[in-house]
């Protein structure tokens, strides 16, 4: 039988929301976060009950402004914005240091929230808070040189982003166009995240991080925070279909733009046999449940090689450890090291649960599924929001596990015999974020890849958003609007010579990361 196991000692909802209070007593009160507008936390919005992804314990849910008060932020954003706008760079970016010290401080905090909140294992919870704070930093360092030339937006720079990574996409979004002379506004994801979003803009805010953070739909925010006059720029991290629209409003009102939006990342193997290397590396992509923007759902494999493709991934994908993330032995025992905890929330679990079993009952055959057993739970826990990993072999092409990412620990594998149905599988979602070719020869890699619509390809090996240095962007219909990522981020957020075409994705306009 395994050991019964227990609540590691501190890390109980309770407990951090107690460290909230103490922390940030201004942005949190006894029973809800607050909202920042105008420079001041607002007790308004209707506050929404929301659960842990975890187990079902109650959170701290949205306060959810209406439509007016949400322009009413805007509007005290803009005058926000025409005073940063002027403070001298020297002192911003002493702000922004401060505020990187006090995120460091309060790590663990953040991380624990993160936990709760939106299901991430401690590993990846602490990880998502350090990508944030080591990447503003590398921003803080280089600015002066990446700002040569450029002036702030005539308005603020509106954030709207999925709920899977607050701290190293949002929360450092969010500095470095405060760095670049911007206020910033965010919404904050629906889905969850609230608190641990709300602690990371108290403390911005302490150190005159001009930000605001309001909660609400998009239906009921997007008039103000995508379509008012005031605001500069929009940046947009989800899915397509909200994206769309958010895409036409900006298009329609010629407004400066950085929408990254889902594609379905493929994984390629061709005329390959280092089955080792690939073994090792399955379970890495199962990190958080394959909840991210960067994760690769979709094998597609030479049909001769499919024999030793899963003598090499069945293997593998048996050893992945999942449940609770802060279940231990002993109250004291460090923290579990899992591969992924819950799905965001029981609706999603129960939508990739019914697309599976929509797929098998279509012809899709199951190559490997998970089971309860195989989890580490609290006796007695809600484990409604889990899925355990599931992998398919050729998905119907009437099935959504077909052609679209399902953000879940959800592998599809589709067999191909030839070079030109490689790409077309590879290509099925018309743009994708990131994409990796399995092949032996590299002048097979080279010829390929240039038919392949990702931004980012690799060698055999996985790749990701990536940090500091590093650019991103999508192709097709996975990105609109301006490339991100080293200095193409503050490019993005500022305006630079007249008649300037910035990389990206546009109406007008197509360049590649380095074109002028």
């Amino acid at each position: 039988m395994p050991p019964t196991l227990t609540l590691k000692s501190g890390t109980a909802w309770a407990d951090a929301w107690q460290r909230c209070l103490t922390v940030a007593p201004e942005a949190f009160r006894d029973d809800r976060v607050l909202n920042l507008w105008n420079a001041a936390w607002q007790a308004d919005g209707r506050a929404l009950p929301a659960v842990s992804p975890v187990d079902g314990t109650p959170v701290a849910g949205p306060p959810r402004l209406d439509r007016a008060t949400a322009r009413q932020a805007v509007r005290a954003a803009l005058d926000q914005h025409r005073a940063w706008r002027h403070v001298p760079l020297p002192e911003r970016r002493a702000r922004v240091a401060a505020t990187l010290d006090a995120l460091a401080e309060h790590r663990d905090l953040l991380a624990l929230l993160l936990v709760w909140e939106i299901g991430k294992p401690w590993r990846l919870a602490r990880a998502d808070v350090d990508r944030a704070v080591d990447g503003v930093r590398w921003y803080v360092d280089g600015i002066d040189t990446m700002l040569d030339g450029r002036a702030p937006l005539d308005g603020p720079v509106s954030n709207i982003a999925s709920w899977n990574y607050p701290m190293s996409v949002l929360v450092h979004a969010l500095l470095v166009q405060a760095l670049a002379g911007n206020a910033v506004v965010a919404k904050t994801p629906t889905d969850g995240g609230v608190a641990c979003l709300t602690l990371a803009t108290a403390l911005a805010a302490r150190e005159g991080i001009p930000v605001t953070l309001v909660s609400g739909s998009g239906g009921e925010l997007s008039e103000a925070l995508v379509r008012a006059p005031e605001i500069g720029c929009v940046s947009f991290v989800g899915g397509r279909d909200t994206g769309a629209a958010v895409a036409t409003a900006v298009a329609d009102l010629g407004k400066r733009h950085i929408l990254e939006q889902e594609g379905l990342n493929t994984w390629g193997v061709w005329n390959f046999s280092d089955w080792e290397t690939l073994s090792a590396t399955v379970p890495k992509l199962f990190d958080y449940g394959k909840q991210r923007c960067t994760a690769y759902p979709r094998f597609v494999v030479q049909r001769s090689l499919f024999d030793a493709f899963l003598a090499a991934y069945l293997p593998a994908v048996r050893t992945l450890r999942t449940g609770h993330p802060l279940a231990v032995e002993h109250p004291d025992d460090p923290y579990p090291a899992l591969d992924f905890g819950p799905v965001i929330n029981a609706a999603k679990a129960k939508e990739l649960h019914d697309q599976v079993a929509e797929a098998i009952d279509r012809g899709a055959v199951p190559l490997h599924r998970g089971t309860p057993a195989d989890a580490r739970f609290l006796p007695g826990q809600d484990t409604s929001a889990y899925v355990q990993p599931v992998t398919l072999l050729n998905p119907p092409r009437s099935s959504p596990l077909h052609h679209a990412e399902p953000f879940g620990p959800v592998d599809t594998i589709v067999l191909v015999d030839t070079e030109a149905e490689l790409l077309a599988a590879m290509n099925a979602s018309n743009g994708a974020l990131v994409a990796t070719l399995s092949t032996d020869e590299r002048a097979t890699f080279d010829r390929l890849t240039p038919h392949i619509r990702a931004f980012k390809i690799g060698h055999g090996v996985p790749r990701s958003r990536g940090d500091r240095d590093e650019l991103f962007g999508g192709f097709g219909a996975s990105w609109r609007g301006a490339f991100v990522g080293g200095d193409l981020l503050v490019r993005a957020v500022t305006r630079g010579p007249a008649g300037e075409r910035l990389p990206g994705n546009f109406p007008d306009h197509q360049l590649g990361p380095r074109a002028t």
